[in-house]
């Protein structure tokens, strides 16, 4: 399937999965808002896609799976050359790690334009110190013309440690929507969205993300516990919300059930009315252990919500220690707790650094600037 020469360039972005998360959010995000006449897309999914890819808000975006099963599927790099031999794309755009060594079925296939983005730390490497994966990434580095880091913590680690050439490093933060996520009107509806009693004392506590390992919700509920058993008059007013699922959900609700606090705490699993939710938390924390530019932080302050997050990744680059919210170290439930407790009894200070983290979002991280900064590499890579 050739493209004719009045059809826009095809890009084809390959990802481990299309399903919830922030790297899948924002390449929706930018594949929406690239116009049509610029560029076409396909989306080759390592694993498979899921009821997510219905975000699209074009329908002439091919996705593809190619079922690659767990550990080195050398049979996977062939559907791969295969496909890009047939859809012919200009750009071959891969996405973390576990996409990286793609680019190699790219080259053969004959895909001239290469470029790669590192959206976070992977599983198997959260502070970037294995030198296997460093030296993957140098050798890669070859055959790929820009690296894209979502932070500076990933530009320096991609400069530092992986010796990519800086001139083929270019950072580009990313954007939120701000016509979904912005701050509440008013609290009327979360009456019908968070199923307990609120008054004017209630002060909801939220978290949003997957809820595995380097996502560390277990130290939030464990900075919780600390706060109820530290100042038990807040079991009253104080409620935990949890969004998301995996195999930190169980232990986190046995956790909590341990230390009988599960009338003041909800954890529904994953929701696809995030941004409804959020307008009902009045303190947003990110507990990772690991992050590169999160999503959910800028979600967060688009709603108006002060952002309580450790100090790891792009963490810093996005949360004003003490302007927009509070930073603490990671898995370190007390710290956090006593961050819970600043905002928990300190209105004024939620509502201030709220309203900061939400100037600085339209001032620095709009959706369209970033999509400005995509189509800046793509063009370039085209000419």
């Amino acid at each position: 399937m050739n493209q004719t020469l009045t059809e826009p360039l095809l890009i084809a972005h390959v990802i481990y999965s299309f399903g919830v998360g922030g790297l899948e959010n924002g390449l929706v995000n930018l594949i929406n808002r690239i116009p049509k006449e610029k560029y076409r897309h396909a989306i080759i999914c390592l694993k498979a896609s899921t009821d997510f890819s219905k975000r699209l808000q074009r329908d002439d975006v091919a996705i593809y799976e190619l079922n690659k099963k767990e550990g080195h599927d050398l049979a996977s790099f062939v559907r791969m050359y295969r496909l890009l031999r047939e859809i012919q794309p200009a750009i071959v755009h891969t996405r973390n790690l576990a996409a990286i060594e793609y680019q190699i079925p790219a080259l053969l296939a004959g895909i001239k334009r290469r470029v790669h983005g590192e959206h976070g730390w992977d599983v198997f490497d959260p502070d970037g110190t294995q030198k296997k994966y460093q030296r993957l990434r140098r050798l890669m580095g070859l055959i790929i013309q820009r690296f894209i880091p979502l932070s500076g913590h990933l530009e320096r680690y991609l400069i530092e440690k992986a010796k990519i050439p800086a001139s083929k490093v270019q950072r580009i933060c990313n954007g939120v929507d701000t016509e979904k996520f912005f701050p509440a009107k008013d609290a009327k509806h979360c009456e019908q969205t968070i199923p307990f009693q609120l008054n004017e004392n209630t002060v909801i506590i939220g978290a949003v993300g997957r809820m595995h390992g380097v996502k560390d919700q277990i130290t939030l509920v464990n900075a919780f516990i600390n706060l109820c058993h530290q100042y038990p008059e807040l079991k009253q007013s104080v409620w935990l919300v949890i969004i998301g699922d995996g195999p930190l959900r169980n232990e986190a609700l046995e956790l909590l059930k341990q230390h009988e606090l599960t009338e003041w705490t909800w954890l529904p699993g994953e929701r696809d009315d995030i941004a409804d939710l959020m307008r009902c938390f009045d303190v947003f924390v990110l507990p990772s252990k690991a992050e590169g530019i999160s999503n959910t932080i800028l979600e967060a302050m688009a709603t108006g919500l002060p952002v309580i997050a450790t100090r790891v990744g792009g963490n810093p680059e996005l949360v004003i220690n003490d302007v927009t919210g509070r930073l603490v170290e990671k898995e370190n439930a007390v710290e956090m707790a006593n961050a819970i407790n600043e905002y928990v009894t300190d209105k004024q200070k939620r509502l201030t650094h709220g309203e900061n983290g939400l100037k600085r979002i339209h001032q620095e991280f709009s959706l369209n600037i970033m999509v400005e900064h995509y189509l800046s590499v793509y063009d370039y890579l085209a000419d």
